[in-house]
């Protein structure tokens, strides 16, 4: 059963400055299992675009052993805090990188997600207008929820694409917060190519809101993504190119592309796929103010995040601790897909973690 837990001892406030001084950890911290933490949001909590977020809590979920070092994982924009197994969710979006011997070893660490704003699920009404919200704004987000929980040092942010950002932007806002940076697949400012695969996906999903549109809307947006996460050669080797009788009919991958477009339309809606989108095109960091020690993974095929804008990122940091570069047949998606590789950077990265 999942616990929405509300510690009374921590304040919600808007972590603006953390003193120097230790904190006193939440008892949440001893708790054992995977429960959730849901934190209210000041009043005052202003976007940096300006306006302020309907929601009224921010909601992470802790996992692994009581006590130990805390972790914080964020993914994609499909990611949220059910990074684990669960009873009720099945299989968490990383559970090949987190759980009992796993890389991230639930035995071993205390894990923290969170969802990212604006929320979404049962009973959450959709906004007809997107969020105008960055990667600096989730930052601060991540931050009330440590700050709730009395968490004076995270020993790792690991974050992975959409994550890997809101990583950077944490480095960049609170350089003694995190004792390390893991970031793979992201760098310090988007692509323009990429820009342009998001703008036609954003364009796509406010035709479906024009229109009425919305599932077929989210399920072709979603298929034009499809082909900016993985390679050509994965393509390639996958599917038969032959062509159908008549025009008209879908050939082999469109097949594919269209069943994960029809499979997404119940992970999100048009107008927080737009705010994320345009959350990721709004990304910036200026890497030379990240002093935490920081780890990059990147991959040579990865057409969203091009190596060498890892390159560049990893030019300017000042404590670059070591950069991942390698081949993947799955390009963007090789952080959910290379379980081998990914285990056995992150078991290195994680080794010298005092328990």
């Amino acid at each position: 059963m999942t616990l929405a837990l509300i510690d009374p001892i921590a304040p919600a406030e808007e972590p603006a400055c953390r003193s120097g001084s230790a904190r006193r950890p939440s008892e949440l911290l001893s708790r054992d299992g995977a429960h959730d933490v849901v934190v209210p949001i000041p009043d005052g909590f202003e976007l940096d675009f300006g306006g302020t977020l309907n929601q009224k809590q921010v909601v992470g979920r802790l996992h692994g052993k009581a006590g130990a070092p805390l972790i914080v994982v964020a993914g994609g924009i499909s990611a949220d805090r059910y990074v684990h197994r669960t009873e009720t969710k099945g299989l968490g979006w990383w559970s090949g990188a987190v759980g009992v011997r796993a890389p991230i070893d639930l035995t071993r660490f205390r894990v923290l997600a969170f969802d990212f704003a604006p929320e979404f699920g049962e009973g959450v009404k959709d906004a007809r207008t997107p969020l105008t919200i960055t990667t600096q704004d989730q930052a601060r987000l991540l931050a009330l929820l440590l700050d709730h929980l009395g968490v004076d040092k995270v020993a790792a942010f690991i974050g992975c694409s959409y994550g890997g950002m809101i990583a950077l932007a944490f480095g960049e806002l609170f350089p003694d917060w995190a004792e390390q940076l893991v970031v793979v697949s992201a760098a310090h400012r988007p692509h323009p190519l990429a820009t342009a695969w998001r703008g036609i996906q954003r364009r796509i999903l406010q035709l479906g809101l024009d229109t009425g549109r919305i599932d077929q809307a989210v399920g072709l947006a979603r298929e034009l993504a499809m082909t900016t996460y993985r390679t050509p050669d994965e393509f390639g080797d996958r599917f038969d190119s032959e062509a159908p009788s008549h025009a008209g009919q879908a050939y082999p991958v469109c097949d594919y592309l269209t069943a994960r477009g029809r499979a997404y339309r119940d992970r999100t809606t048009p107008s927080r796929w737009l705010s994320l989108s345009d959350s990721i095109d709004r990304h910036r960091v200026e890497p030379e103010a990240i002093t935490a020690p920081v780890t990059l993974v990147g991959f040579t095929t990865d057409r969203l995040c091009p190596i060498d804008d890892m390159r560049e990122l990893a030019a300017r940091l000042p404590n670059l601790w070591r950069f991942e570069q390698h081949p993947s047949l799955y390009g963007h998606d090789a952080f959910l897909k290379e379980d081998a590789l990914v285990a056995d950077i992150l078991t290195s990265v994680l080794k010298d973690i005092d328990q």
